[in-house]
């Protein structure tokens, strides 16, 4: 049997289910991205977008989903403790892929800010969410999109009002939590309307020792003027499959940074694609990846510049020890009549040993005359000439390899504008090459974390 064939009839089978556990919203476009998804099965690795990653063999294994929508006995309030030094954020969880609705105090938004469960949303409020859910993800360019369509119960919205300035981040975990390999599909939508700005910080954790696939599409808009900083950051386990799915569109002389960073994972497979739809629109977009054992991280970007005068910086860097296997692909688009488009893509790596592998394919397809546009791609080992310098000055070979490799990552890690999230980066970087646990102080979570994980 193919991978998608236990899909296609479990969707078949329990569509009733599915649909009666969430929201007409979110009901509405099942049909088409199932139709979408039968018709064109997982992709193979003979599709461009795709050829880095088999996900069909990921798909394959029998896991379990909570289509009943089953309470989940946890309460992420009482057993996850954040202690990122002199950072105060609103703070929500996601267990598995429902949004937690344990009441938080602390959580305290400005009137019309709206920060919950999607399928709740999407039930007070559908015309809202009609007007965002499913605009930006393309069921018919995508199967995994499709895929996380056809059975997304739930996930979160996020909505912030014209010129509504939130100084407090917001921070969302997303917890995996369960007793047999699991599967979990999370739907995000971003709204802000024009001159709003917000922050948004998530964690990905895995709390148990099996297997987890999760899937994810977020859906980002953001209005003329509006700045939004979306950090993400993943340190689960060995045994952990991820494929997200990021589409942003962005109106004129809106300011958007994105930065997502691997530190620990199994499997990795991140798309992202971006929109600059209006004139003077600016996209940052980071990745960090650190990698060792048998892991992978596939990174996929897409950047449309469809207006004038917007600039596009990416910046990918990737740190590959032992078997370890890294993928980029970028592609800059500048349309016609994208005239006075700014726009500069490097992706560097490191490859520690003989047997990682990276590989690397950026791209730049211009078809306008008043542009400045570079693009490139470096693969390399150690610095020996440097690792030699800081030998002859008594400083021992795993530490000179170590400072070489934090000193390497850490031009992604200083695009963060947020400078309590930035040292506590800096932190768990140094902590990560030494090869220690990865536990953030006084997190239950994390320390229930059993699998290998350094």
């Amino acid at each position: 049997m193919k991978a998608e064939q236990q899909y296609i009839d479990l969707f078949t089978q329990c569509e009733a289910m599915i649909c009666r556990h969430s929201a007409d919203v979110l009901n509405a476009p099942r049909a088409k991205a199932f139709a979408d998804f039968e018709a064109a099965g997982f992709p193979s690795q003979k599709v461009e977008k795709y050829k880095y990653t088999d996900v069909a063999k990921f798909f394959a294994p029998d896991y379990g989903l909570n289509l009943n929508r089953l309470e989940i006995p946890v309460n992420p309030y009482e057993v996850f403790k954040c202690d990122v030094p002199n950072m105060s954020t609103s703070l929500y969880f996601v267990v598995n892929d429902t949004f937690d609705t344990h009441d938080n105090p602390a959580a305290q938004l400005p009137a019309g800010v709206v920060f919950g469960s999607l399928k709740d949303v999407a039930k007070e409020n559908p015309e809202l969410v009609k007007k965002y859910y499913s605009q930006l993800a393309d069921t018919s360019k995508d199967s995994v999109t499709a895929f996380n369509t056809m059975f997304a119960q739930d996930g979160v919205f996020m909505y912030v009002p014209k010129n509504v300035v939130l100084e407090k981040p917001i921070q969302l975990v997303n917890i995996l939590r369960a007793d047999v390999n699991f599967m979990v599909n999370r739907r995000v939508v971003i709204v802000l309307e024009d001159g709003a700005q917000a922050k948004l910080l998530v964690c990905d954790h895995a709390m148990d020792d099996v297997n987890f696939l999760s899937t994810q599409v977020v859906e980002i808009f953001v209005g003329e003027n509006a700045y939004f900083d979306l950090y993400e950051l993943e340190e689960t386990h060995n045994s952990t499959v991820r494929f997200s799915n990021l589409y942003v569109h962005q109106e004129a002389n809106s300011n958007v940074l994105l930065n997502g960073m691997t530190l620990h994972n199994g499997t990795t497979r991140n798309t992202s694609e971006v929109t600059l739809a209006g004139k003077g629109a600016e996209i940052t977009l980071c990745g960090m990846a650190i990698a060792d054992k048998n892991e992978q991280v596939d990174n996929n970007t897409f950047i449309d510049h469809k207006a004038s005068d917007c600039t596009s910086t990416e910046l990918f860097k990737y740190v590959l020890d032992d078997q370890a296997v890294g993928a980029f692909a970028g592609k800059v688009l500048v349309r016609e009549g994208a005239q006075r488009t700014n726009s500069q893509q490097t992706n560097s790596n490191i490859c520690a040993t003989r047997e990682a592998r990276m590989y690397t394919q950026p791209q730049l397809e211009i078809y306008a005359d008043d542009v400045k546009c570079s693009h490139g791609a470096t693969v390399g080992q150690f610095d020996e000439n440097a690792l030699f310098y800081m030998q002859q000055r008594g400083i021992s070979l795993k530490e000179a390899r170590l400072l070489l490799m934090f000193a390497f990552v850490n031009e992604v890690i200083d695009k963060i504008r947020m400078d309590a999230l930035k040292d506590r980066l800096h932190l768990l970087v140094e902590k990560r090459f030494r090869g220690e646990l990865n536990k953030c102080q006084g997190c239950a979570i994390c320390g229930s974390n059993k699998k290998e994980t350094n």
